[in-house]
């Protein structure tokens, strides 16, 4: 399997590109940091899972799941590090799935205004193809989804393929959400390839997932280098996130990737709805999402209801005033933005959800 590197362009520092770097990646680590005077963010999974590599550094370990994605669990690694002495010339790295990349991410950007720099070793398929690359840092507040955030890029990504085994199955199944999404947004042949595929064939080829990875990568480096703060065209990456998020929001059951896959269901409801995409190519979608083992729709015994759900649709912070900007599919591998009020996607949605 080869190694290969992606640079993303960073706004106003064109000289010096984020760079991620994909296959055996984990070895770079080591002169990454050389001279760097680092901390590590983690959870206790990875720092069970690689003692001596988190043991290496002075290190902060954070609770798991998106419960711990608050300003609390900010506030508290900001108290670890003034701990730990560090300042504003140290470096932070985040080893983890998305959660730690995230509040990583965050937390680099605002400890005393800022630190020297900071990166990512992500160790979730989620992570790697989605969560730790773009520069979109952020916490959840009152079960809102990373309505606190900054656009900040990490100077580095280390996605290595091989602490992907040691991941358990259902976050595999997850991660593989945002690399559909990735198909549907803008490459019809890598959705293609999980209809030639089941779950076990695609994940237990390195190869393939190694492709999967560095073009889903890819796609959303090109995506970010041309609209870095998501004022425009970045937007496309939020396919099937406006109502990924409420389900989160309002079931509390499902992993991010899950919710995406129900997220995707639902906008291809919607894109056939609208005379964009035909039923055969919805049912395409829905069925590549059933066969990585993801649901396609909120189950019925969580008891939540479609009014909960597009309430919680219409508090998403793409909504701007009574309007939102939401993602639709123009047939498989095109996605397009449209901007709807609150009551034409109420309208729409209710009989989908």
């Amino acid at each position: 399997m080869t190694t290969q590197e992606i640079l993303v362009p960073r706004a106003g520092r064109p000289e010096s590109p984020s760079r991620i770097v994909i296959g055996d990646a984990l070895p770079r680590l080591d002169s990454l940091l050389e001279r760097r005077r680092s901390v590590v963010i983690t959870d206790p999974n990875l720092e069970a899972a690689y003692p001596e590599l988190i043991g290496r550094y002075p290190h902060v370990v954070i609770g798991l799941g998106e419960t711990h994605k608050t300003l609390e669990t900010v506030g508290y690694i900001y108290r670890e590090l003034l701990k730990l002495g560090a300042d504003r010339g140290s470096y932070i790295v985040g080893v983890g799935g998305g959660i730690v990349t995230d509040i990583t991410g965050f937390v680099a950007s605002t400890y005393m205004r800022g630190v020297s720099g900071f990166g990512f070793v992500a160790t979730s398929l989620l992570a790697q193809v989605d969560a730790s690359v773009g520069g979109k840092n952020g916490v959840n507040l009152d079960g809102y989804k990373n309505i606190v955030g900054v656009f900040h890029q990490p100077d580095f990504v280390l996605c290595d393929q091989g602490m992907l085994a040691t991941l358990p199955e259902r976050e595999l199944r997850a991660g593989l959400a945002e690399v559909i999404k990735c198909g549907l947004i803008r490459d019809a042949e890598l959705f293609g390839l999980f209809e030639n595929h089941t779950f076990g064939s695609f994940t237990a080829d390195a190869e393939l997932l190694h492709r999967a990875i560095t073009v889903s990568v890819t796609l959303k480096a090109a995506v970010v280098a041309a609209d870095e703060t998501e004022r425009g065209e970045r937007r496309l990456l939020n396919l099937g996130h406006t109502f990924a998020h409420a389900v989160e929001k309002c079931t509390g059951r499902y992993l991010h990737g899950e919710a995406v896959g129900i997220g995707l269901c639902i906008a291809a409801g919607l894109s056939h709805k609208l005379g964009l995409l035909s039923a055969s190519e919805k049912e395409r979608i829905v069925a590549v999402v059933d066969a990585m083992g993801l649901p396609t729709a909120v189950a019925p015994d969580t008891g939540v209801t479609p009014a909960q759900l597009l309430a919680a649709a219409a508090s998403d912070k793409k909504r701007e005033a009574a309007e939102i900007d939401y993602v639709l599919m123009d047939g498989i591998g095109r996605a397009i933005r449209r901007r709807m009020t609150l009551k034409e996607l109420d309208a729409l949605a209710a009989d989908i959800l």
